[in-house]
């Protein structure tokens, strides 16, 4: 065996192993921090590098892409001596791997308690009731002030938030109470504005009926009296074509007396002295309508003169006395009949007259007859 061949050997793996060990593969988004006698010497970038064996060694491997890192849920008591438990998110990045690794050890540990304690700070200041509203204020100020501490870290927050505040039991109890008042308050006042509105427009259309059924009212009442006015008119002007004598009017004088006394609500009726003067105009009437029936009758008796029967007199010797020229008993009759009947027309409406009065002297019918 060849001496040479050993020594070959030995020297050509001590060159794979130099190059193996001068050549550095960085990955994508990786950093690599490069000690030289335990002194940092630099950093390498993503990519082929090259060291020196044996001298150089990578000291720190650091990821550059954005981090999330979640703390468990800290106590933290608030301005009105209440702790809640908070629980927060932090987004931040490295941004300067050399002090990242050599400024401070356990940057996640750092970070952690730095955002606990100004949590606290930033809570201890706030009661719970502005704590659970201030979401975005807390996060700022904690963002302001963790910055500020990790810019010398070579690492920047980027965002922080609070994820869950946890308050205890018995103010969770305390607030679905009150929450549960706010919301029946609410359904009351809905409910009664409601029943407001309900109610207005009811009366608006309660008020437009009444309104339409006055009009309506209004417009029959008008339209019945134009129709009686144009009635009376017309028999007014009747009368007057007809040139109606006193008579005729006294007779519709007295056809109208007995209604008079028919009123449900009369409790005095008046029997006016002209009533008397209207029966002999009526009598009278009579008689003349007889005279001219039979031309040379004898006019039968006025009412004035009849008995307590309340019968006419007697008709008359002419009515009696067939000799007698132009003389007829039927006419004679018929004369004697019809002043009957008028007398008996008036002691009825003098009955009627009587039974309308009240029964205890609520009046007395004046009567001239």
């Amino acid at each position: 065996m060849d001496p040479y061949v050993v020594p070959i050997l030995v020297a050509a793996l001590v060159v794979v192993f130099l190059v193996a060990a001068s050549v550095r593969i960085v990955p994508q988004a990786r950093r690599y921090n490069i000690e030289r006698f335990g002194r940092y010497r630099r950093t390498l970038q993503p990519g082929l590098n090259l060291v020196v064996p044996v001298a150089d060694r990578v000291n720190t491997k650091l990821d550059v892409r954005e981090q999330v890192y979640s703390s468990t849920p800290q106590p933290v008591i608030t301005e009105d001596n209440l702790v809640v438990n908070i629980d927060t998110v932090l987004y931040f990045q490295i941004t300067d791997p050399r002090a990242a690794a050599y400024e401070v050890a356990h940057y996640l540990q750092a970070i952690d308690q730095l955002t606990v304690t100004t949590l606290r700070n930033v809570i201890g200041s706030m009661d719970l009731e502005k704590t659970l509203t201030s979401r975005e204020e807390i996060n700022s100020r904690l963002r302001a002030v963790l910055d500020d501490a990790t810019g010398k870290w070579g690492i920047r927050v980027n965002r922080v938030e609070i994820k869950a505040i946890d308050p205890p039991h018995t103010i969770k109890e305390a607030m679905e109470k009150q929450m549960r008042a706010e919301r029946d308050k609410r359904a009351a006042i809905l409910h009664a504005e409601g029943e407001r509105q309900a109610k207005i427009l009811t009366a608006e259309g309660t008020k437009q009926k009444d309104i339409l059924e006055a009009q309506g009212t209004q417009q029959a009442m008008i339209l019945r009296a134009d129709g009686e006015a144009k009635s009376v008119e017309l028999v007014f002007q009747s009368i007057h074509r007809n040139n109606a004598d006193p008579k005729v009017l006294a007779y519709k004088y007295f056809e109208t007396l007995p209604q008079l006394a028919r009123s449900e609500n009369n409790t005095f009726w008046v029997i006016p002295g002209e009533l008397t003067e209207a029966v002999r105009t009526v009598s009278r009437a009579v008689g003349d309508h007889a005279a001219e029936v039979a031309p040379g009758s004898v006019p039968a008796a006025p009412v004035g003169d009849t008995g307590d029967t309340g019968e006419a007199g007697d008709v008359g010797d002419a009515g009696r006395n067939p000799a007698v020229p132009g003389v007829s008993l039927d006419a004679a009759a018929a004369t004697g009949e019809a002043a009957r009947q008028a007398a008996a027309a008036v002691h009825d409406a003098k009955a009627e007259a009587e039974a309308a009065m009240p029964p205890h002297g609520g009046g007395r019918p004046s009567s001239d007859v």
